[in-house]
């Protein structure tokens, strides 16, 4: 038994050090974090169970990886160590009960939370305010000299600030987080991808890269962020405990994280990070987690530390965003539009407690440029609620079974021959009867960005299709209780439920109705563009392409694309049917249409009344909406929790907008 342990104890610390050293010093990751937490907790665990077998040189008994050759070594004063990682409510409890034990007390302990950036740990010393010397965390002892990087990063203070009031020791360590914002990322990569280099992984390795280049010109290019995060080897005097910390540093100049809280019990700190995780698509940066600590100084210097990460402190780790698994076979849809769509199947994993099969692979273009094959392995994330995607191939882990993928020659559905049209990534069908994209037009028209019908998901919509009941928009609204109640899975109580919600939008607003048709490239914005700008169906479907290309806010490709489709006789008669099956558009209200012109985008929740109902009073009144933020935007309204469209509309100089001033702006109008 002893024999096996061993064995797999040399195998987890051989694999640990190999993925630390892509991680750390390669800046290239092969598994997912959640997959090298894995491997870590492991080994922790068989050590603590045979603690005989603990090795000087495990990965369990220092940090991270070793210094890079190409930099000066850097010795810290005291160890830069790493976290212990947590994944649940009932390890964050023993957490806290392990440092009750430990003090030997029962009193109350505050605790203090922040978000856990996905970036790089660099210390940083001033010596009589001036910045000195920054470096890497390294392997927590010796880390790399990147002083002359470090001073390219905006937000890291070459100089303290000073008051009457500010004192400050003569030598001060702070140490911090340098990371990309979303944005940052997202634009470095595209950079990357123009001049045919490869492409980061994620945030935190494109901060790594940056601060690693040897030619600091090259990371000023990048848009690199810090915060503070503590203190090194530095007593500062009149300072108790992390949050006056904060406080201390704030005031000398460093920016610290807005997401910060003191908790008073185990329960607060649960909620904030049942809160971060609410909100961490929204942040501006990545977050994996969130650090707990023992907010008291003296009771942090008690605790002390193992031999790798201090009892005082831990990292509460979020689910998992990406993973590695391997693509199976690939498929290749047809949209509504004709586009043809690669999808990945992929072998099963778990990713954000959701377990994941799927992944979209965009157009041809995208397939080469990642180089991907049939049975690669590959690194996969999700972010929010959205389809998987594949960030990157693992070649390393090719086996010589892999093949290519052979995009088709003719429409998988209707067998026409597929074209690219000139100046488009994406291969289309054109062939306007393929059943596929008649089925994905009917999905839209009752779907959440069309009418909004509640019961017809895309499930029922394809039932409906296969059975013959529905073959075009107009069928919907002919449709009857005996109809439906005679499908497989439904009951007269569903087929009641569906026919009042088809009643119900039997009289639409005429920007929906718009936006329901499915036209190319007339989304919500285009669709109340359009309706503010015509009376009825009737005088959009005669606007000549020079009268569409008039309208502000309408260029050449959505003009073309909106007269192309009501030039078209077939689509005419589409809109025709719809009137001759009962459907009504609402009339334009134009006596109170004080809002002409201007353009709102909510963001964050509302306290008095729902998006929709915010949304319907702005267009009633001759505004329009918008979901992302663009300078069209003139108005922006904030309620609670607001994510990343707040900060990007004040960089912007748009204005900003609470609730009640909206409230009072939309009843002033509409008086």
């Amino acid at each position: 038994m002893e024999r096996e342990v061993v064995k797999r104890l040399e195998y987890l610390r051989e694999q640990i050090r190999l993925h630390a050293y892509r991680y750390y010093v390669l800046d290239d990751p092969v598994i997912a974090d959640g997959e090298y937490d894995s491997l870590f907790r492991e080994l922790l665990s068989l050590e603590e169970a045979y603690p005989d077998l603990v090795t000087a040189d495990s990965p369990s008994q220092r940090v991270g990886g070793q210094a890079l050759e190409a930099f000066a070594p850097v010795e810290h004063l005291s160890p830069m160590l790493g976290l212990d990682n947590i994944f649940s409510r009932s390890e964050f409890v023993e957490f806290v009960e392990k440092v009750y034990r430990y003090l030997k007390s029962d009193e109350p302990i505050h605790l203090i939370v922040e978000p856990k950036l996905d970036g790089l740990a660099v210390e940083l010393v001033y010596r009589h305010g001036i910045f000195v010397l920054g470096s890497t965390r390294g392997d927590g002892v010796t880390g790399e000299d990147i002083t002359a990087q470090l001073k390219t990063v905006p937000a890291i203070p070459l100089r303290l600030f000073t008051t009457a009031d500010t004192i400050y020791p003569e030598e001060l360590i702070v140490r911090g987080e340098v990371f990309l914002t979303k944005q940052g990322f997202a634009a470095l990569n595209r950079q990357r991808e123009k001049m045919g280099e490869p492409l980061f992984a994620n945030p935190r390795n494109a901060a790594a890269g940056s601060l690693r280049q040897l030619d600091p010109k090259i990371t000023a290019q990048r848009p690199l962020s810090f915060y503070v995060y503590g203190i090194g080897h530095t007593v500062l005097p009149a300072v108790p405990d992390q949050e006056t910390l904060f406080i201390r540093l704030r005031e000398l100049g460093f920016p610290v994280n807005g997401l910060i809280r003191v908790c008073t019990d185990t329960e607060e700190v649960e909620r904030h990070y049942q809160y971060l995780l609410t909100v961490r698509n929204d942040l501006d940066y990545e977050i994996d987690g969130m650090v707990v600590k023992v907010g008291r100084l003296d009771l942090q210097q008690r605790l002390g530390a193992t031999a790798r990460a201090p009892r005082w402190a831990v990292a509460w780790k979020f689910p998992a965003t990406q993973v590695t698994t391997v693509v199976d076979a690939v498929d290749f849809q047809v949209g509504r539009t004709g586009a043809i769509t690669p999808v990945a199947h992929l072998r099963p994993v778990e990713l954000n407690g959701v377990i994941v099969q799927r992944a979209t692979l965009h157009n041809r273009d995208e397939i080469a440029r990642k180089g991907l094959l049939i049975h690669d392995t590959v690194l996969v994330q999700r972010a929010g609620d959205v389809i998987p995607e594949i960030v990157k191939v693992i070649p390393e882990m090719r086996t010589g079974q892999e093949r290519p993928i052979r995009f088709p020659q003719n429409c998988p559905e209707c067998g026409q021959p597929l074209v690219q049209p000139e100046g488009e990534a994406v291969v289309r069908c054109v062939n306007r009867y393929c059943p596929a994209q008649q089925l994905q037009k009917l999905i839209h028209f009752v779907g959440k960005n069309g009418l909004d019908v509640e019961g017809l998901g895309k499930k029922n919509v394809e039932q409906l299709v296969q059975s013959g009941r529905v073959q075009t928009f107009a069928d919907f609204f002919t449709l009857d209780k005996k109809a439906l109640s005679g499908l497989n899975g439904w009951g007269e109580k569903s087929a009641e439920n569906v026919l009042t919600a088809i009643e119900k939008k039997k009289n639409v607003e005429l920007a929906q109705l718009i936006r329901a048709l499915g036209i190319r490239y007339v989304g919500e914005v285009t669709a109340g563009i359009l309706a503010s700008h015509f009376s009825d169906i009737d005088h959009l479907m005669a606007a000549g392409k020079e009268q569409l290309l008039q309208i502000e806010g309408i260029g050449e490709q959505t003009g073309t694309s909106v007269y192309e489709y009501f030039e078209d006789p077939d689509n005419r008669a589409t809109v025709r049917q719809l009137f001759s099956a009962g459907l009504t558009v609402q009339s334009v209200q134009r006596d109170h249409a004080s809002l002409n012109g201007r353009v709102f985008l909510f963001t964050g929740t509302l306290s008095t009344l729902s998006r929709e109902e915010a949304k319907q009073m702005v267009k009633a009144q001759g505004g329009q909406v918008a979901t992302s933020i663009s300078r069209r935007v003139t108005d922006v309204v904030v309620g609670n929790k607001a994510g990343s469209k707040q900060k990007k509309a004040a960089e912007l100089g748009l204005a900003l907008v609470n609730e009640a001033e909206f409230l009072q702006l939309v009843h002033r109008e509409a008086k």
